[in-house]
């Protein structure tokens, strides 16, 4: 039932959301060097790891680490990377990856592949048996500023919780904070 509401869904966004990410691929390609699209190795169900498109936010030299890890993160934002990234708009091709079947609209972000503390707590916490999401209970209960610690209670409170409703009230939940740009430290 998820991976069928996930895939009706992700066909109908691609379809109305055409016409934006053609336009902000653009952008993407007019304000910066480097290819359009930038696929992050993350950690998938299983700790597979997947390839997860984004639209480039940070220059094409930027390490491959989490954002908060880099010293001056600022530096490496694009000229519009930072509208990019305040209004989500970088995840828009994450679509494809819902469509694939590698992420779900609801679970637990990806991690990224070198991010082996968030990995670790995952797993033992049955975590890893989840299909990662767009966005999550953790998403819309800090998003960026929460420790990982925190991050992994809330995974794992949604692990128990799960159901078609509450991913109904995480989806409207995000839409909110995406609106307001609530949570977002980049």
């Amino acid at each position: 039932m998820k991976r069928f509401f996930d895939f009706l869904l992700a066909m109908s966004a691609s379809v109305i959301l055409l016409l934006p990410i053609v336009l902000v691929g653009l952008a993407v390609r007019l304000t910066s060097s480097g290819s359009v699209l930038y696929w992050s190795d993350r950690v998938g169900h299983g700790n597979r790891i997947f390839k997860m498109p984004k639209f480039r936010s940070m220059r094409a030299d930027t390490p491959a680490v989490a954002t908060h890890l880099l010293d001056d993160p600022d530096m490496y934002l694009t000229p519009i990377g930072s509208f990019l990234r305040k209004t989500s708009l970088d995840e828009l091709p994450q679509l494809w990856s819902i469509l694939k079947g590698d992420m779900s609209f609801v679970g637990p972000r990806p991690a990224l592949f070198n991010q082996d503390d968030l990995i670790a707590l995952r797993t033992a916490y049955g975590i890893h048996a989840l299909v990662p999401g767009l966005t999550g209970w953790a998403q819309i209960n800090g998003r960026d500023t929460l420790p990982i610690p925190e991050k992994v209670q809330l995974d794992v409170e949604y692990l128990k919780r799960q159901s078609f409703w509450f991913d109904i009230r995480i989806l409207w939940l995000t839409c909110c904070k995406v609106l307001l740009s609530d949570g977002v430290s980049h």
